[in-house]
This record gives structure tokens, C-alpha cells and sequence, in this order.
């Protein structure tokens, strides 16, 4: 057994044999050993129990039992988390039912709460990709008007009464159809301008009303028609003024329009006066849709005389009888749904009367047949006088106890307000929108009014009155009819832009929103530069007109920004400063040329007069009080513009029309600085020389300037003159006119050529920059006379003292450029070198 036991152990420790390593000392410790020396080293490791201690120590000072909490979520039995606090008994069905209950709510809760967030990332992705999509077309519009406008902004420059009204629409091309309708609409915007320039009110509704049908050629332009008709109906705009001459006899009887409404409508929408709008803005949409039937109703028996039989009566009832023949009488009877009475279609007539807007008509016909109304209606006939001849449409609650009767009694009654048509009448979307007007009322407090109505119609959306985009059969421009026709101006111009072919439309649209101030526009941190309407669940929608106008870059577009200058909360006084903006864009990008300096002004061919440009002319409408603030806000600052982008010779002359003369020279010697070395000047080059040559000229005149920069503005022209006489082959010009400069001293006196050199830090830097190009050139000069005397056939003792005096200049040059001789580069030193030996031997 012993045996067994020993060899059983040697065998154990021959099964760790394999491990032993005789370098390392071997470790006998028993495992409680080991087990105290590793808890030992443990509680040497820092940071252990300290982190805890202090993580509890602060829990207890905010009252936080640490050891109570962890203790709790250790025995936190997650299996029962959704089942019922008590068990239920299974006889417990009402128990049963409530636990059901509460588990469907949430769980309807959940499917809600999933579905709304999908529904969020959905409308999120689609408004992102439909906004990238605008803007990158916005982007390559603005890219391809840039390419193509480059060649053709001089000529549509002239052709606009120099730029005062060009259109640059951004696209690459337009079609004659765009052109002609925009070219239309472009002269309302002139006149409008020039009757606020005037101090005059303007017609422009009725104006655009006339351009729009001057260029209608399909269903979409009668519609926009309409849109316009419908505005001016709401705005109480006349179709014309009296002549500017009488005007001024009657000029506090002479209407204004320019913001008329603008208070009311921006201020508090639950004023009294913020009441009556709306009910006007009803009223009018209403007038607007009541004409526009009598105008269907016209050509309707205009086109069909011989069903009409209008005869030789004129009257309107004898027009709304012939109407309703050529509508409802078939085969020699009248249709089912027509109920007669006393042998005549009577309701339909006095619903046709209601609906083109005769009431008066619609009244007498009532009258004339009382009798016969009397016996199947009642006092129909008071009711319906008491419902005309109220001035909001609306019988009293006293007097409220077929088709068209149905009809009459809803509108007289404003029953049932919430069931918004009448089968067989309200057919088209024309007559349903009217209904809703005339339904809509004018008592707030009772139905809702305007308000109420807006709210519905938002709900349909434009897919239900325009149609699918993109699908043949949809109709463009009813949508924003029936956003204006609600009060949703900002809405509506809006829905106009979203589309190409309305696009034009949405601008002079917003422009005679904004003339007439029912016109919201956002402040700089709300307006987005994808789209211009901006919704807000705290506020009123509002659009920015400037990003519908920037497009155009026409001047007359962008003294229309200041139209809102008198919203409140600093959003007018940003307009303004928008329009600046855009004025001085319009500078910028605008080509050189005559037409240029007709836009900002000129010198006269005489010199030391101005002539006032086109923007200085329009320059109350940009809301410039005075000179000084033209000058600081358009001139001055657009010329540092011109500077960044590298057009120096417009900046110069903005510079100097805002009588920055000293600007003007220093931009002057810093520009010819940069062209003076060039052995060939381009045309930009020659065009800043005689723009320098022209300027320098009238500020010595006027005594402008004094100084070193102007000293130094001529002395870089000096040195052009002499390039160009040694490039003509006259080299004693050339050396005269250097003489002349003063820069180099070439008397031979040393003491004066280190002086000289020693005054080189003090000359002006863009003379300093040119030592190289005026030394050779003065060298080239003296190496070119030199050449000359030496093969003249003048006397031996003359050419030898004026080779001699030719040596002592070029002598004096070289001590001089000795002096400077680390301000050049080492080829130019040797080639003045070179030359200087030519000329002593």
C-alpha cells in the first residue's frame, strides 16, 4: 500500500516536470497563503473603496441612500414589471377588462408614438431631398445666368433704360412666351416706382390685371387673371386715378394705397380692426367670384343665342332667364331638379341673381312675385329684404326659425354651417369657395368667420383644388386663389413660386401684396435660403420678398423690398438693408461701359460736375436720406466689392462720385503699381491709366488729394509715358521724362545720391516695388542716346561732350543702384552693369 502511495506521488510531480524552470525559484505556499497575499495586494491597488466612500459621502449630502438603492435594484424582480399589482381571481372580469383595457392604450400608445416617428423621418427626408433639389436648381440657374448674361448684360442694360429695370432671370435661356410676360410685367413695376417717386398712388392690380391678360395665352394665365382680380376686389383698388395734373388740386381727397393696410394687418390679429379686415378680405373674395360667374353667365348666352332667347329686353333678370335656358331647358321643359313657381324657374333666378351679386335685382324679382312665394314659402319675402338689406348679410337669430330654396335659407340663415355645399349647386370649385364666403359670415364669435373657413381649407391641401403636380388635367393658380381668398397672402404667393411656369406671377404678386401691406416678411434668423415662405407655430406665416426679387437683379425689383420698411421689431429696418445689399450687387455684377456710369453717375466731359445716376435719382425709395448716407451706404461700399473682385477701375470712379479722393488716389497708385511693369499693358490695364490720367487731371484742377499718394499717382504715370516713348523708339523723351520724375539722381553729385538713396524707404510702395522696371528703364534710355550720338553726323567736339554727360548719368544711375543694390535681383544689377560698360567704352 505504502508502495502505491509513493509511487503515485512521484507520478503526480512527473506530470509538472515539463513546467519546472531551474532559473526561477520555486514557490511553496499553501492556498490560504496564497489566498491572504493576493487579498493583501489588493487592497494596495489605489482608488478602490476611496471612490466608493466618496461617491457615497456625496449621495448623503443630496439625502441619496446609496446602500438602500443598490439593494433594491439587486433584488429588482423584472418578471412581474406588467403584471397587475395584485393577482386577479379568475372570476374577476371586470378586473380582467380594465388590465385589457390599460394594456390596448398602451400598446396604442406605442404604435402611435412608432408610427408618428416614421411618419416625422418620412416628411423630414422628403422636405430635405425637395429642398436640395430647389436649391441646386436655384444654383445652377444662378451659374448658367452668370455664363450667359456675360456677353448680353451690356445690350440688356441699354435696352432697360439703363438697368433701371433689367431682368436676369438666372436661367440660361428663356423662351419668348417668359420674355414677353416678364418685359409686361416689368413696366408695371417702372410705373409703380415712378408714381411713388412722384408721391402719387398706383393702380397695380389693375395694372397687372391688364399685363396678364396682354400675355394670356392658356387656361393657367386666365387664372392668374382671376388671382389678381380677386386681390383687387379685396384691396377696394380702383381701376384707375385721375390724372397726375388734377391730382395735385384734389390731393387730400386722392387715395392712398402704398400700405394702406399695413398696420392693421401686421398688428394684433384679435383687434377689432384686425376683425374688420378679415370680414373685407371676405367681402371682397366673395365680390370677385360673383363677377367672375356674371362674366360665365354672359359668354355663356352670348355663345348660344338661339337657345337663350335673350330678345329685346336688356335687364339683368332677362340675362339670368336666358341663362337658365341655355342651363336647364331641354326638349321645350324644364329639368326635374328646377322647381317653378307661378309657371316661372323662380328660386333658380333668385339664386343666379345672389350668385353674380345683383341682390337688388334678386329683391325686386321677389317682389313681383310675393304672392305666389307667399303661399308655398311663408314670409320668404321679409326675410329675404331684412337678409339684403342688412349690412353683414345675416338675418337676426328672430328671423331664422327644391335646391336653390335650400340654398337661399342657408345663406339668409347660415344654417348648418358645418355642411359646406348643396348637392347640384355647388358644383364647381368656383361656386363651392363662394358658398364658403358667403356662409362664412361676418360673426366671428358665432361661427367662426374667415378663421374658421381658413382652417378647413388648409385641411384639403392643394392636391385637392389644384390637382397631382405633374399630371395632365391639373390647374396651376387655384390653390393661391383660394389661399388669397382666405386672408393666406404669404401662403399663396408661396404656392405660386413652388412652380416654374407661375414663378413671374408669384413675384409681382407678392410685390402688390407688399405695395398694398398685406405683406408679412421674416426677420434675417427666420427667412431659409430654400424656400421663401417661413411657418412658425408662434407666429403668422411671412415671406421674403428679397429672395423672390434677388433673382431678377433689376433695380426697379429692388427698390420694391422697401415696401415693408415699416414692419416693426427691426424686420423693416433689415429690408432696408437688404435692398442696399442688392443695390450694390446690382453695381458689382453690372458690365462697364456707358450704361454703367449712367447707373452710378459720372464726370462731365468739362470736369469737376457729377451726373447723378439712375440709383442716386431713385435713392428715396432705397430709403437714403440723404447725399453722405448714398455715399456711405451704396458708393463707397461697393466699390470695396469692385475692389475684392479685381474691377479697380470701377472702383476708382465709385470712389470717386462718393468723394473719397483720397481713396481714389491711393487705389489709383497701389493699381498702377501693379500694371506699370508690364512691358505691354491689356486693356484693363490702359483702361485704369486713362481713368487715372482723367481723375488726376480734375484733382489738381480742384486742388484735391495733396499728398504723397497723388505724388505718387503721378510719377507711376510719368514712368508709363517714358515705357511707351522708348517702346516708340524715342529714347530722349523717354530719358527726359524720368529726368523729370526725380526718382533717380543723375547729376553726378555723390552726396546727392546718397541722400537720394537714403529718402528710397520714404517714397510710396508701389514706387518702391517698381525700382527694377523705372532703373532699366532710365538705363535703356541713356544705352538708346548713347547709340544714337555715337552714329550721328554731328561735330566731334559736341558728340564727345554729350557722350561724356550720357557717361556721367549712367555713372550716377549705377552708384544709385549700388546703394539700393539689395532691393533688386542680381540679373537686373548685371544687366544695368552690362549696359553701363556699353556706354563708358
Amino acid at each position: 500500500m505504502a508502495a502505491d502511495l509513493s509511487s503515485l506521488l512521484t507520478s503526480s510531480k512527473n506530470l509538472t516536470s515539463h513546467l519546472s524552470r531551474p532559473d526561477l525559484p520555486s514557490v511553496n505556499l499553501s492556498l490560504d497563503q496564497i489566498e491572504a497575499l493576493s487579498r493583501r495586494l489588493v487592497s494596495r491597488q489605489p482608488g478602490t473603496s476611496t471612490d466608493a466612500d466618496r461617491a457615497n459621502y456625496l449621495l448623503a449630502q443630496a439625502h441619496v441612500d446609496a446602500s438602500a438603492l443598490s439593494s433594491s435594484i439587486a433584488h429588482l424582480n423584472t418578471s412581474t414589471t406588467f403584471s397587475p399589482l395584485q393577482p386577479l381571481q379568475d372570476t374577476d372580469v371586470a378586473g380582467y377588462l380594465r388590465i385589457a383595457h390599460e394594456q390596448n392604450l398602451i400598446s396604442t400608445i406605442e404604435e402611435g408614438r412608432k408610427e408618428t416617428q416614421e411618419e416625422f423621418y418620412r416628411v423630414l427626408e422628403e422636405r430635405s431631398q425637395r429642398d436640395w433639389e430647389a436649391k441646386k436648381k436655384r444654383v445652377f440657374e444662378e451659374l448658367g445666368g452668370r455664363v450667359a448674361s456675360a456677353d448680353r448684360g451690356m445690350s440688356e442694360l441699354r435696352s432697360s433704360s439703363l438697368g433701371k429695370s433689367t431682368l436676369s432671370t438666372g436661367g440660361p435661356s428663356l423662351s419668348l412666351q417668359m420674355q414677353g410676360r416678364m418685359m409686361a410685367y416689368d413696366r408695371v413695376i417702372t410705373d409703380l416706382n415712378n408714381a411713388r417717386l412722384r408721391g402719387t398712388s398706383y393702380p397695380i392690380v389693375h395694372a397687372l390685371i391688364e399685363a396678364s391678360l396682354a400675355v394670356a395665352s392658356d387656361s393657367r394665365a386666365i387664372q392668374m387673371t382671376q388671382n389678381f382680380h380677386v386681390l383687387a376686389k379685396i384691396t377696394g383698388e380702383p381701376p384707375a386715378l385721375p390724372p397726375v395734373e388734377h391730382a395735385g388740386a384734389h390731393i387730400l381727397n386722392a387715395p392712398l394705397f402704398e400700405r394702406k393696410f399695413a398696420r392693421v394687418y401686421l398688428g394684433d390679429p384679435e383687434s377689432r380692426e384686425a376683425a374688420a379686415l378679415r370680414r373685407q378680405i371676405a367681402k371682397g373674395a366673395r365680390q370677385a367670384l360673383e363677377e367672375q360667374y356674371w362674366d360665365i353667365l354672359e359668354r355663356t348666352v352670348q355663345a348660344r343665342p338661339m337657345e337663350a332667347r335673350l330678345g329685346g329686353d336688356p335687364s339683368i333678370a332677362n340675362r339670368v332667364r336666358a341663362f337658365l335656358l341655355v342651363r336647364y331647358y331641354r326638349n321645350g321643359e324644364w329639368e326635374d331638379r328646377i322647381e317653378l313657381v307661378a309657371g316661372q324657374p323662380l328660386w333658380a333666378k333668385l339664386f343666379y341673381l345672389v350668385r353674380t351679386g345683383h341682390v337688388e335685382e334678386a329683391l325686386a324679382e321677389a317682389s313681383n312675385f310675393q304672392q305666389a312665394i307667399e303661399n308655398r314659402e311663408a314670409s320668404f319675402v321679409n326675410h329675404f329684404r331684412t337678409w339684403i338689406e342688412s349690412p353683414d348679410r345675416k338675418l337676426p337669430k328672430a328671423h331664422r326659425d327644391h335646391l336653390q330654396a335650400l340654398a337661399l335659407y342657408k345663406l339668409m340663415g347660415k344654417l348648418e354651417p358645418s355642411r359646406r355645399s348643396v348637392p347640384q349647386v355647388t358644383t364647381t370649385t368656383e361656386d363651392w369657395l363662394w358658398f364658403q364666403l358667403a356662409m362664412a359670415g361676418f360673426d366671428e364669435d358665432e361661427d367662426g368667420g374667415l378663421r374658421a373657413l381658413t382652417e378647413v381649407l388648409l385641411g384639403y391641401g392643394e392636391r385637392h383644388f389644384d390637382g397631382p403636380p405633374n399630371q395632365t388635367g391639373s390647374r396651376r393658380g387655384v390653390w393661391a386663389g383660394v389661399l388669397l381668398m382666405c386672408g393666406q397672402f404669404e401662403r399663396a404667393v408661396a404656392a405660386l413660386w413652388d412652380y416654374q411656369e407661375t414663378e413671374i406671377e408669384a413675384v409681382h404678386l407678392a410685390i402688390a401684396l407688399a405695395y398694398h401691406g398685406l405683406l408679412r416678411v421674416p426677420s434675417r434668423a427666420e427667412t431659409s435660403d430654400m424656400t421663401p415662405l417661413s411657418l412658425s407655430p408662434a407666429a403668422p406665416p411671412a415671406l421674403s420678398l428679397s429672395t423672390l426679387i434677388w433673382r431678377y437683379e433689376a433695380l426697379q425689383y429692388v427698390y420694391c423690398v422697401c415696401l415693408t420698411a415699416d414692419q416693426g421689431n427691426g424686420v423693416g429696418k433689415e429690408q432696408v438693408e437688404i435692398a442696399w445689399e442688392l443695390t450694390r450687387r446690382i453695381i458689382v455684377l453690372a458690365n462697364s461701359g456707358p450704361a454703367w456710369e449712367e447707373l452710378v453717375g459720372g464726370i462731365r466731359p468739362e470736369g469737376g460736375r457729377f451726373v447723378r445716376g439712375v440709383i442716386e435719382q431713385g435713392a428715396s425709395l432705397l430709403h437714403l436720406e440723404n447725399a453722405q448716407e448714398y455715399h456711405n451706404q451704396i458708393l463707397v461700399r461697393a466699390a470695396q466689392h469692385s475692389e475684392e473682385n479685381d474691377r479697380i477701375a470701377e472702383a476708382i470712379k465709385l470712389y470717386n462720385l462718393a468723394e473719397d479722393y483720397t481713396t481714389v488716389v491711393a487705389c489709383l497708385a497701389q493699381a498702377l503699381g501693379n500694371t506699370v511693369a508690364q512691358p505691354s499693358p491689356d486693356e484693363k490695364a490702359r483702361t485704369i491709366e486713362k481713368t487715372a490720367a482723367e481723375i488726376l487731371r480734375h484733382y489738381e484742377r480742384a486742388n484735391r488729394a495733396v499728398g504723397r499718394e497723388r505724388e505718387a499717382v503721378v510719377r507711376l504715370l510719368r514712368i508709363r509715358e517714358a515705357i511707351d516713348a522708348k517702346n516708340a523708339g524715342r529714347p530722349e523723351a523717354a530719358l527726359d521724362i524720368m529726368e523729370s520724375t526725380d526718382l533717380i539722381p543723375l547729376t553726378g553729385d555723390i552726396a546727392k545720391i546718397t541722400r537720394r538713396a537714403e529718402e528710397f524707404r520714404d517714397l510710396h510702395e508701389a514706387l518702391q516695388k517698381n525700382l527694377q522696371t523705372y532703373l532699366t528703364l532710365t538705363m535703356d534710355a541713356l544705352a538708346g542716346v548713347h547709340q544714337r550720338v555715337k552714329s550721328s553726323m554731328v561735330a566731334d567736339a559736341t558728340k564727345q561732350m554729350t557722350l561724356a554727360n550720357i557717361r556721367k548719368k549712367s555713372r550716377s544711375l549705377m552708384v544709385f543702384a549700388g546703394i539700393l543694390k539689395y532691393r533688386m535681383s542680381p540679373d537686373v544689377y548685371s544687366y544695368l552693369a552690362r549696359l553701363d560698360v556699353e556706354i563708358a567704352l
